[in-house]
């Protein structure tokens, strides 16, 4: 066997190696405060649940489902009734017609026969706005009837019949927001995973966030607020010239520590069907991704603090390994080897929280390359100022 020599003189080092050694430590540390205290924001709410120890309200007011639509009619034949048939005595569903040219309208006059409390309106088909899907979101919100309104997509299907009681119980004294999580069917295959898995460390930033007092964002798929703040806001007066943002901006120029609230049971989520091409999820995420200049100072802080601290910290690791005596080799493989379980358990206890699917060794291939994904994606909104994106 090679004879590895574990004793360095600490003084015999170069100072670019106790830089790196610095950058490992300090890194470290940051992200060890991220997982702890942020992305344990979901595992306190459960415990101060099971505890008792979290309020919910006590009367059922009347719900508005807003569901926005655009050629989405077969989306709405499957996943529509799994909203209609919800266990809650005061709610009605509009649906906005966002100038549909398939079969959507048929299907909504079917439908209304069905149910007295299916109600649509629509935009024109040749409406020239930057976003028509805001256009329809503040159509539909002008036409509810309820104080609350709660937001889906026409490709989303509630996992329960629960999905609204357990959404409208968050809406306790003070709380004007509730933020939901929207999953996605897990499917099989590399693609699969890098959704499943995207889409749920999204979650656990902004819920976590949101559940230590500083919400940042929610998805348009499942998340809840009071028609006063829209009005009393001006709805989306302030992004009208942005394609996107009609949900995570919206929640990042209204939400504090004190008036939102996040649902964690996992029979208040929602699920859509994924992308099924590496470039579909690609674009979806460039559409994302380029409301994310917008963010509040704070937020852009906070996020660019961990994902750069990540990136640091990995770079560091490798220098380690090519450059750094034995001994220091071991040290950083230790560190890197504590903050891969201590994501694991987070991560994966959460996963069973929200009922989502659960992430290994896989953790440290996503870990790296979801960073460089959204860094390719920001470089290319940046680069494409004017590009047009589809809402749908």
């Amino acid at each position: 066997m090679p004879n590895i020599d574990l004793y360095f003189d600490p003084a015999e080092l170069d100072g670019y190696i106790w830089a790196i050694v610095g950058v490992i430590g300090i890194a470290f540390i940051i992200q060890m405060f991220y997982y702890i205290y942020f992305y344990t924001g979901i595992l306190s709410q459960e415990k101060k649940k099971r505890r008792a120890e979290l309020p919910f309200l006590q009367s059922a007011p009347g719900v508005s489902v807003i569901i926005c639509a655009k050629n989405e009619s077969e989306n709405l034949r499957e996943f529509l009734p799994a909203v209609l048939n919800q266990k809650y005595h005061d709610f009605e569903v509009i649906v906005v017609n966002d100038g549909s040219t398939d079969e959507t309208e048929q299907l909504l006059v079917d439908l209304k026969r069905q149910y007295s409390n299916l109600y649509s309106t629509y935009v024109p088909e040749d409406v020239k706005v930057m976003s028509s899907k805001k256009l329809a979101l503040t159509i539909g919100i002008k036409a509810a009837h309820n104080e609350i309104i709660l937001l889906t997509d026409a490709d989303c299907k509630p996992v329960s019949e629960n999905w609204i009681s357990l959404m409208v119980r968050n809406f306790t004294d003070k709380k004007d927001f509730v933020l939901g999580y929207g999953a996605y069917e897990k499917k099989k295959g590399i693609l699969g995973h890098l959704i499943s898995y995207d889409t749920f460390f999204i979650a656990l930033q902004y819920m976590g966030f949101a559940i230590r007092g500083v919400p940042y964002m929610g998805v348009g798929r499942n998340m809840a607020y009071r028609n006063k703040i829209f009005f009393d806001n001006r709805g989306f007066a302030s992004i009208l010239h942005l394609q996107s943002g009609d949900d995570d901006l919206f929640v990042n120029s209204n939400t504090n520590g004190i008036n939102t609230r996040v649902e964690t049971d996992s029979d208040s989520k929602t699920v859509s069907e994924p992308k099924e091409t590496f470039s579909e999820w690609y674009y979806q995420k460039e559409r994302h991704l380029s409301t994310s200049p917008f963010y509040k100072s704070k937020t852009q802080a906070l996020i660019g603090t961990e994902v750069a601290s990540r990136g640091l910290f990995y770079l560091a690791i490798v220098l380690t390994i090519i450059l750094a005596p034995a001994m220091l080799k071991i040290i950083a493989g230790g560190v890197w080897l504590v903050r891969l379980i201590t994501q694991m358990i987070i991560m994966n206890r959460t996963a069973t929280v929200l009922a989502e699917r659960h992430f290994y060794l896989s953790i440290i291939f996503f870990d790296i390359l979801l960073p460089l994904i959204y860094l390719k994606g920001l470089l290319s909104n940046k680069f494409h100022k004017k590009r047009i994106y589809k809402w749908k």
